[in-house]
């Protein structure tokens, strides 16, 4: 599909001088054909001539490609592509081609994922940010691109502040003893607690609160004094939990770019007097903004939702002024910079256009003993490789930071980089809530009124929601108990590798298979399901194969090439059309996988793991493989097992998901 594509869009070029992008659909009758492209329709309206016209120009002209048979004109102008299916069979069976040496466009890609705030431990929630993000790092590697994974450390916000309160205030405690608490097990989990007590706290007296935390976030970006050093002891430890917590779900950084150095390395000081000297922001000097640096926009403003994540409350303050209305604050009246304010010299340094750079240390203690880099105020460790510089960053926050992410590209606009603004990509998702059922069984009370609704919403503020590392847990013990029953004689070993391969395979598909508007509803039950749509599912297909393979090991059918005549009397004959289907379907991942970069969709990666492992399992029950009488049919029927081996293991990868052996 990709490489008929290319094929497509260079002869176009190479025709009309027209650089465009081809999309490929799938006929709703293999009758039709096997690729179906409605690129006629956009080309007339810039050629100014009917679509069929074009189409037969193309369709005269279009060279001969390997693989593809003809291409024929359809409809008012549609071009069908008809596969050779021997020649298609062959080009599957040999080594593929890395994306990277075809001859495709390498891009510089900094994706940046996870990015929680360092008060608490991670719960679901944060689990389906990390996920997609990974994800789509993976998908993005396999088309050649160059991706940066980068993890925002929001280290001087008010989350952390609000913690640093809890200690100092509510339970008396000295930076020795926050030190010494800090080296515990579990600190993750006293933080979250005390994040939620600290809400409430600060509910009785929000006057008191806004006071107590402007003079708090103050001391900590100004980076001196013990309320400093206790919130940096709290954000570090804090971090190195979430690292271990992502690292079980095979998700790993390269940097952790921290908001402490974007102020203490004056990246704010720089993209602030920029934004001064083009005029997009301005002091107001009137109403309740009066003292705060604002940038006026003709835009409805609309308040971030979610002041757990990445948001400082207030950074956006009602008016009854329209112009401020519209207008978004920078830099508070009291001198401190809010999270749109950094996050816009962010993503100046993140395209390379700032004029400054980091200093870079390595993290210590990472899991898996794997090198992460982390952005520092001190010495620069001069080996660190080179970051920034992209081409297009994408940014994964959920859905509810919209309006910021939006404020944060008009800033780039306003500084004169309409592309990079362009490249700005807000990889938005909904949020995880919980089933009832789930709320319940994690020991919440409910009002009648939650209980009947679909979903409950998580909150950190209050505590409620499913701690990401319970979760994984839970999970891994389920799976162990399920592996056993089948498989009792495996060694602790062999148990806890199939077990945790389950686990992040359920898990993983779990988070991906909704579409990124969808919001999850969580429930145990379904997550740990092994039939139906789910990550277990499709990892049993791959394990039948090497089940089959294992088997037909010392048959000589096994290693048998499979001659022309054979592939032409199975392909075109009786059966033809089921086999084709099936080696269509399994040729067709690369297609999945741009059509999840293209959409921003790891989902429709998801779809064809389990349509591949749902048409492998129809086959498998209806062909006795190894038991298959004519010789060189089993060597067909066996040579397409192991293809479509091959591209579920690939399509689990690019999700995150490893095969274990046995389950």
């Amino acid at each position: 599909m990709r490489r008929l594509r290319e094929a497509l869009a260079a002869h176009i070029r190479e025709k009309y001088g027209i650089d465009i992008a081809v999309v490929l659909e799938k006929p709703p009758k293999l009758e039709l054909g096997e690729a179906a492209s409605p690129v006629c329709f956009e080309l007339a309206k810039r050629l100014k001539k009917a679509p069929r016209a074009i189409a037969q120009q193309i369709a005269a002209s279009f060279p001969k490609i390997d693989g593809i048979a003809r291409v024929e004109i359809a409809g008012a102008g549609y071009l069908n592509a008809y596969f050779d299916r021997a020649a298609f069979w062959m080009a599957t069976t040999r080594p593929q081609q890395a994306a990277h040496q075809s001859g495709a466009k390498v891009r510089r890609v900094i994706v940046e994922h996870t990015s929680i705030n360092p008060n608490k431990a991670a719960h679901i929630g944060h689990l389906r940010n990390a996920v997609l993000g990974d994800t789509m790092v993976r998908l993005l590697r396999d088309t050649g691109h160059d991706v940066a994974v980068q993890n925002y450390i929001d280290n001087t916000g008010v989350q952390v502040a609000d913690v640093v309160i809890a200690f100092q205030l509510m339970e008396r405690k000295s930076l020795a003893d926050v030190r010494k608490l800090a080296a515990e097990p579990h600190f993750d989990y006293l933080c979250w607690d005390l994040y939620a007590k600290a809400t409430q706290f600060f509910e009785e007296d929000k006057t008191r609160a806004a006071k107590i935390r402007g003079e708090t976030l103050k001391a900590i970006e100004e980076g001196e004094g013990e309320t400093a050093e206790m919130a940096a002891v709290i954000a570090e430890a804090i971090v190195t939990y979430h690292l271990r917590t992502m690292a079980r779900l095979d998700i790993y950084y390269e940097l952790l770019a921290r908001e402490s150095e974007i102020l203490h390395l004056h990246f704010w000081d720089a993209a602030f007097e920029k934004l001064k000297a083009r005029g997009a922001i301005q002091l107001a000097t009137t109403g309740k903004n009066a003292g705060c640096w604002i940038m006026p926009w003709g835009r409805d403003a609309k308040e971030a939702k979610n002041p757990d994540e990445r948001t400082e409350d207030p950074s956006f303050e009602d008016s009854a002024s329209p112009t401020e209305e519209q207008a978004k604050i920078f830099v508070r009246s009291n001198g401190t910079v809010t999270y749109v304010g950094k996050d816009i010299a962010y993503q100046l340094w993140k395209f390379g256009v700032l004029g400054k750079d980091f200093h870079y240390h390595k993290w210590p203690n990472p899991p898996d003993s794997r090198i992460v880099w982390s952005t520092t105020s001190g010495a620069n460790e001069t080996d660190a490789p080179h970051f920034g510089g992209a081409e297009a960053v994408y940014n994964v926050i959920d859905t509810r930071q919209a309006y910021l992410q939006d404020v944060v590209a008009e800033g780039l606009r306003a500084l004169g980089h309409a592309k990079e603004a362009e490249n700005s990509i807000h990889f938005d998702y909904q949020i995880v809530a919980l089933t009832p059922r789930c709320a319940a069984e994690m020991g919440y009370e409910l009002s009648a009124e939650e209980s009947a609704k679909a979903y409950v919403e998580v909150s950190g503020r209050k505590g409620l929601g499913v701690k990401a590392d319970d979760l994984i847990t839970r999970m891994l013990q389920a799976a162990e108990a399920r592996v056993l029953q089948k498989q009792s004689d495996m060694t602790p070993g062999e148990l806890g590798r199939t077990a945790n391969a389950l686990t992040v395979g359920a898990l993983r598909f779990f988070l991906l298979k909704y579409t990124r508007n969808t919001i999850i509803a969580f429930d145990f039950d379904d997550a740990l399901k092994a039939e139906g749509e789910t990550g277990p599912y499709c990892q049993y297909a791959v394990v039948r194969i090497r089940g089959i393979r294992r088997k037909g090991a010392e048959s000589s059918s096994a290693h048998a090439s499979v001659s022309a005549e054979t592939l032409k009397r199975l392909l075109d004959g009786p059966e033809g059309a089921e086999f084709w289907e099936l080696l269509l379907l399994n040729g067709s991942l690369d297609y999945a996988v741009d059509a999840a970069i293209g959409a921003q969709e790891p989902a429709f990666v998801t779809k064809f793991a389990f349509q591949l492992a749902q048409a492998f399992n129809n086959f498998y029950h209806k062909h006795h493989i190894l038991s298959e009488a004519d010789e060189q049919k089993r060597a067909f029927l066996l040579s397409l097992t192991e293809l479509v081996e091959r591209q579920l293991i690939k399509s689990l990868q690019l999700l995150g998901i490893k095969t274990p052996e046995k389950m």
